[in-house]
This record gives C-alpha cells, structure tokens and sequence, in this order.
C-alpha cells in the first residue's frame, strides 16, 4: 500500500528547524532571501515533492489564470517546504508550434527574439507576485530539446510511432486535433461559414498530410485501468468523471508530427529533418527535463504532482499518461485541475477589453493580496469571477480588520505596555470550567488546536478556499474572544485583572501564532510580517511548530516572556475603490 505523499518524519523536520540560523532574533524581521533559505534547507533523507504548472503560450502576454495556476503551484510548494519536505517547483513557457510561428512573423520578430520577450514577462509576473519557482524551464534550451529528443526515440524503437497519413480537423489556436464530432459550424466576423472547436470555439481547419502516428489506441484500456485503481489521480471529481467518459469511447491514434514545410518552428524528427514533433508531446516532455531526464531523472519523477487548467485536461490525463506508459515511465501521482475566471460574468477578451492584467493589479492590491484574493476566491470545481470591487471588499474585510485588526489591538501599547509575550494564568483559564473563560472560549479553543489538521486535508486536496474559510472562521472567533473580555475595561493595578489581561493578550496571540503559520504559504510577506511582530524567530515558523498553548496543556511556551519584533505599521492597509471616489466626486458636483 502507497503511503500519503503528505506523510513526513516529524522528527526530522523538528531537526530540521532547529538547525536554522541562530542568529535572528525575534526583534529582526528576517528578509525574503532567508526566509527562502531556511525553506529549502531540507533533510538529505526527506521525501520529494515535485510540483509543476503548465508551461505556458508565449503567443501573448500572461493573463490572470496564468497567474492562479502559478500561486496554487506555489502554495502547495511552500506548504511542503513547510512540512519538512525536498520540494522542487517547475514553471515556464512553450515556446514552440504554429502559432508562436505565426506570432513573431506577425510581429517581425526572429521567434527566438519573439519567444524570449514574451517569456521574461512571463517571468517577471511570477518573480513580481512571489512564486518561488525552482526551475523555470524555456522548450527553446538545449537540455529540453535533448529530452524530447531522446524521448521520441524511445517511442520510436518500441515500435510505438509509424509513420502514416493524417487527414482530419486541426486547430492551430489550440495547437490540437479533433474528431468530426469535436467540431461544429460558425460563422466568422465577415459572416463566412466556418468550422470550429466546439470545446474552445477556435476556426479549425481541414489538414491532410504525411507524418508521424503514435499508437494511442492501443493504450486505452491501460489509462482506464490506471484511473479506476487511482480514483484520486485526477481531482477534484468532476474531471476525474470527464475523463473517465472520454475513455469510453475508442481511442484514434494521434498525429505526433507535422510536416517541416508547414512549420518549421520546433524541435525536427530524430532522422527525419523534413518532420516536425507535434508541439504537445514536445511541451509536456517539460515536466521529466526539469525532473532530470534522460539521466537521472527517477527521484523527482517518482514524486510528480501536475497543476492544469481545465481547458488541456485531455493533453494531461490522456495524451501524456499514454506516452509515459508507452515509455516505460510512471504516471503522475496527482493532476490537479482548476477552472477558469471571468471579469464581471464574461470571459476576458481583447475583443471586449476586459482582459485583467495581473501584473498591474498586484501592484495596485499589492502582491499578498492578490495572492490571497486568487486563492480565497478561486474554486477549483467551478469558473470564478474577478472584478476590482470582490477585491477591494475581501482584502478590506478579512486581512485588513478582522487579522490585521486583531494583531493590531492585542499588541497596543495601551494593552501590553512591555510589549512582550505575556503570562498565561491556568487558574484564570482552567481546562475545566470556572475561571474567567466562557463556553465560547472552550469551543475556540478546539477549533484552533484542531485548525492545522482541517488545512492539512484541504491544502492535499487543492481546495484552499477551504482552508482559508477555515482559517477565517476561526480569526472571527479570536475577535470575539477579545472583544467579549473587554481586556481594555480591566483594572492593572488589580493582580487578579492583571493576570487576566495577560492570559487574554496570550491565548490571542498564540491563536495569532497558529494563523500566521498557516498563512506563510498564501501570503509569504503578510506572513512574515505578523509572525516578526509577535517575536517569532524563523525555527519556530514550520508546520512541526504548530503546537498551539501549550500551557493549557500543562507546558511551557518557548515565547512567554519574549520581547515582541518592532511595530512596522498596519499589517494590511485598506484599500480604496477609486470607482467609488469618482461616484462621491459626481455627486457632490449634482448637488
């Protein structure tokens, strides 16, 4: 039987942090690059991770999916960092096929130039918005093309690619070929009958030619197989049920080449210079020359999660399983596969002028917050919807009042004046009922100690939402706590109310503590931020220091005591709907 890939020596993570620098002291906030370091310092014996996102079309500038897809890879990434795991995290660009061909004589561009500026861009979003990729892998470099290469080769002497004629329906937008009965009649803008993609709605067109076959029909039993002994190889369940249904009809064999006449812009035919590999099975080779294929590749292969948009889930779950068993390699543990998000209920379109540029929204709603606002919002199950309002009004209320107005008040000098970790006072808040704690405070207290648990299984299934739903839920009942107490209202110079105010102020911030923990992986800096400000060096920051009150346990806390880190302002400063400014400015002008 397979263990959880979420299984992990605690031992060896607990190690593992201890050896982290000694020298950050809870009064300095550590910076990005040694929060990093201490990630990614790992135990030699620890189980692998390995993590990918697509790597995505260089024909145009990144969209905001391609941003999602980016933060939930790096989410998960840093969760299993958290948890004392090797993790490796690959993004890029497929910079091959028709299209990009295209684009750049569209352009006047060589398309190597072509590829390389659209894939800095690329790059320059993802570094801008945090995500902590460790390869970022171009199909233009030279290991990628000695992996597809030799990939191809291995198909080919296993007798599982011939060469034969293809003649059938083609899409070069979707770079994919379709079956009569994916494909249904159009009329474009100059009222010209056409065909098209009923998935996508992009022109298809009809495409006879001589190239290269890939026997896929002969692996359709194999993948049906593969899935019904894994019914968690594709989440969440929906998808796993589409391609479920897609294998119950025959599988047609698939056209892996196309004639170097017509595109010329890819990786040729090992032998064959006049053919050009089919830019799909180029694209995903990606995945084993970031894992090290050819040569040592079974380590990090062994451990490969995909993240996928719902639109190439039949590349993935499909396509790509067949050529890897026809390889003679595993299969992907997980495909995670998410939806898509529109802007105020319509999908984004140049046409419509409604395409979200992330880059600019991260610096308007800053880079945690759109981080948190993607992964707060977005539901794998389901397409999302963006507008600048949902933004301003999540962030507004939930990072900015509710967690930044709880870090805000429990360390007020008005109510820790030493402005330290206080005292927790076991008569004051005894485990059983008859200090100063109501019910209420019993029930927050379980629903915090249980909090890592909830997110844990959330984090394993993709459903983030649900772990900041969870995490949320139980910020509200902190704030409830404080503000049922009235800790402000009691008198210091009473011992008893003193002892009180401390214990109130330490069960605050240790449910503060757990939060900021919990919330590393989806906002880094916030994070980082609320965990300095509480004094909380960098060893105390992993999953295995979720340990939460210890002293109501009958323990000792490593941070009662403690000086706190420097105030550095608001956690989260609210943000402002200019829409709505310039609405007050029309109607004072009415009036």
């Amino acid at each position: 039987m397979r263990l959880p890939f979420y299984f992990v020596s605690r031992s060896c993570r607990a190690a593992h942090w201890l050896r982290l620098s000694p020298f950050l002291t809870p009064g300095c906030a550590p910076s990005r690059h040694q929060r990093i370091a201490a990630l990614t310092d790992q135990c030699k014996d620890e189980r692998k991770y390995y993590i990918t996102t697509p790597i995505f079309y260089v024909n145009a500038s990144p969209h905001l999916g391609h941003l999602y897809s980016a933060v939930i890879a790096d989410c998960l990434h840093r969760y299993k960092l958290l948890q004392g795991f090797n993790s490796k995290f690959s993004t890029g660009t497929d910079e091959h096929g028709l299209k990009i061909q295209q684009a750049a004589e569209a352009a006047g561009k060589d398309p190597l130039a072509f590829c390389t500026d659209v894939s800095g861009r690329f790059k320059h979003l993802f570094n801008s918005c945090s995500v902590s990729y460790t390869d970022y892998i171009r199909t233009t470099e030279r290991r990628h093309c000695r992996a597809v290469e030799h990939f191809w080769s291995v198909l080919w002497n296993k007798g599982l690619i011939y060469k034969g004629c293809y003649e059938g329906w083609y899409s070069t937008q979707d770079e994919s070929f379709l079956t009569p009965s994916q494909v249904g009649d159009a009329v474009d803008s100059l009222g010209k009958e056409i065909k098209i993609s009923l998935e996508s709605g992009h022109k298809v067109e009809w495409m006879k030619e001589e190239n290269y076959m890939f026997r896929l029909s002969a692996f359709r039993s194999q993948l049906l197989d593969w899935l019904k002994g894994n019914p968690l190889a594709v989440q969440p369940e929906h998808f796993y049920q589409a391609v479920l249904q897609w294998l119950q009809n025959d599988l047609p064999d698939l056209s892996v080449s196309r004639q170097r006449t017509r595109l010329q812009w890819g990786i040729s035919v090992p032998n064959d210079p006049e053919q050009t590999i089919y830019v799909w099975l180029d694209a995903l080779v990606n995945y084993l020359t970031v894992a090290g294929y050819p040569d040592n590749h079974d380590q990090w292969w062994s451990a490969a999660h995909h993240i996928v948009g719902k639109d190439i889930l039949k590349f993935h779950a499909i396509y790509w399983p067949a050529f890897l068993l026809g390889a003679g390699l595993p299969l992907p543990q997980t495909i995670f596969v998410h939806s898509h998000w529109t802007a105020e209920g319509k999908k984004m379109s140049k046409s419509l002028g409604n395409v979200v540029d992330p880059l600019q929204r991260s610096q308007i709603f800053t880079t945690d917050g759109m981080r948190y606002f993607l992964l707060r919002q977005g539901v794998p199950d389901s397409d999302c919807d963006y507008t600048d309002h949902k933004v301003i009004k999540l962030l507004n209320a939930e990072l900015a009042d509710s967690l930044g107005g709880l870090l805000n008040r429990c360390t007020a000098p008005a109510l820790n004046p030493a402005q330290i970790y206080p005292s927790f006072c076991p008569q004051a808040f005894p485990r059983e009922q008859g200090g100063r704690a109501v019910i209420e405070d019993y029930h927050m207290l379980d629903a915090v100690k249980n909090l890592p648990v909830v997110v844990e299984q959330h984090f394993e299934s993709m459903h983030v939402y649900k772990a900041l739903e969870a995490i949320t839920a139980c910020v509200r009942q902190t704030n409830g706590f404080v503000q049922r107490h009235t800790p402000w209202k009691l008198d210091k110079r009473n011992s008893a109310d003193q002892r009180w105010l401390d214990t109130i102020i330490h069960v605050s911030f240790e449910c503060l503590r757990i939060y900021g923990t919990l919330l590393q992986p989806i906002v880094p800096e916030l994070s980082n931020k609320l965990l300095s400000r509480l004094g909380v060096p960098l060893s105390n920051r992993s999953w295995a220091s979720l340990n939460f009150l210890p002293r109501y346990q009958g323990s000792d806390c490593p941070f009662e005591g403690n000086t706190l880190g420097p105030d550095s302002g608001v956690l989260f400063c609210r943000l402002e709907n200019p829409n709505e400014d310039k609405e007050k400015t029309k109607k004072v002008k009415s009036q």
